[in-house]
């Protein structure tokens, strides 16, 4: 009996041991669930260079299709399609840009350019009156608009970055954009560096965000816009979706376009642990303290089960080996959009990471998203 009693004391204390172990674990997840502090990594190095290439060291990420950005502290390149791949090398075409010395430490970058004129628009830098204070943004104005920004048409784009992005993500986009004739603010949201800061320091994962999206489309209807285009990258979906579904203005909202949106928090919170190597029961627990630490309701981003009070019509980019954002969840919300009244199209496209349909293939990128558009507002009349 003695011997059962200081068995069961044993695993009983064992069990709190493990307990408070996952425990620990769940909350240094949360933390940095929650952390807005962003660090650059190189983890590519450049073997060569001549006038028009540069090598890399072979890896999956060097080896991803299309157009890409080169960039290293104090230099960005642009690279074209992969050239050639031997002996554990990858040659790519340096097709503009700064030129990188062999030796340098690099990453390869969704983003090739570094602001709208880089791009070679005109643009505004003006600030948005967020609930937390200032946040700057780039408005570039559409092709029949002056650049002062004083008149710049009834259609608006408003471009939102991701999570850990910044707002070159949306450079890529502005040559359909423009020539379809729109006005495009792409903005800033606290905590990405460039606007204010959360005042507990922490990311609300587009739970509060939306507000910044709802200063920004205020911005717009100030200075003249009818009819507002939301355009997402990643965490820009699921902050594009909170707005959809709680604010006023959304039925302003025309169209959206989202590319590897975050429309399942749950569904992006178990890849990134299994990316992390943790235990698949972690994830719940770290859900549940981060939903103490910041009072989010992770049940309102999952999309598929709980859309957004507003549902325009929607075109979805996702590239199939996404390792950041699953593109199950853009499947299952693809699924689900006919019974749920959304009007929703679905593009797949076949392998590059996280954010990169536009790299994989430019042209058919931009013709879709310019169809799109056209046939989305050619509805709405001049």
């Amino acid at each position: 009996m003695a011997r059962t009693v200081v068995a069961r004391l044993a695993a009983a204390g064992a069990g709190v041991g493990i307990g408070s172990a996952l425990g620990g674990i769940g909350w240094f997840y949360s933390g940095v669930l929650l952390d807005t502090r962003r660090q650059m990594v190189y983890p590519e190095r450049v073997l060569a260079v001549t006038a028009t290439t540069v090598t890399l060291a072979e890896s999956r990420l060097t080896r991803q299709p299309g157009t890409w950005g080169l960039r290293w502290v104090g230099g960005l390149a642009q690279l074209g399609p992969v050239a050639e791949v031997v002996d554990g090398t990858v040659l790519r075409p340096l097709v503009g840009g700064d030129v990188p010395v062999v030796g340098t430490a690099a990453v390869l970058d969704t983003g090739p350019w570094d602001d709208p004129a880089a791009r070679g628009f005109a643009y505004s830098d003006v600030d948005v009156d967020t609930p937390l204070g200032p946040a700057p943004a780039w408005l570039v104005p559409g092709p029949a608009s002056p650049a002062d920004g004083d008149t710049t048409g009834d259609t608006w784009v408003i471009a939102v970055h991701g999570r850990g992005g910044t707002r070159r993500e949306a450079l890529r986009v502005l040559p359909a954009l423009h020539a379809l004739g729109l006005s495009v603010l792409v903005v800033s949201y606290r905590n990405d560096g460039d606007a204010p800061a959360s005042p507990d320091g922490r990311d609300h994962l587009g739970d509060a965000e939306w507000e910044d999206v709802q200063a920004a489309v205020l911005f717009a209807r100030e200075r003249g816009a009818q009819r507002i285009v939301l355009y997402g990258w990643s965490m820009g979906g699921a902050i594009t979706g909170a707005f959809l579904d709680r604010s006023a203005d959304a039925p302003d909202v025309v169209a959206v376009v989202w590319d590897a949106p975050l429309v399942d928090w749950m569904a992006t919170l178990r890849q990134q642990a299994r990316n992390r190597r943790l235990p698949p029961g972690l994830t719940p627990l770290a859900a549940a303290i981060t939903s103490r630490r910041i009072r989010i309701d992770f049940g309102r981003f999952d999309l598929a089960r709980r859309p957004p009070a507003v549902r325009p019509p929607t075109l979805l980019f996702h590239t199939d080996d996404d390792t950041s954002v699953p593109v199950t969840a853009s499947r299952a919300l693809a699924a689900a959009a006919p019974g749920l009244g959304w009007p929703l199209r679905y593009v797949e496209v076949a392998g590059p990471e996280h954010t990169a349909a536009w790299n994989a293939d430019p042209a058919a990128y931009e013709d879709t998203v310019t169809s799109f558009l056209s046939d989305v507002l050619a509805r709405w009349g001049p």
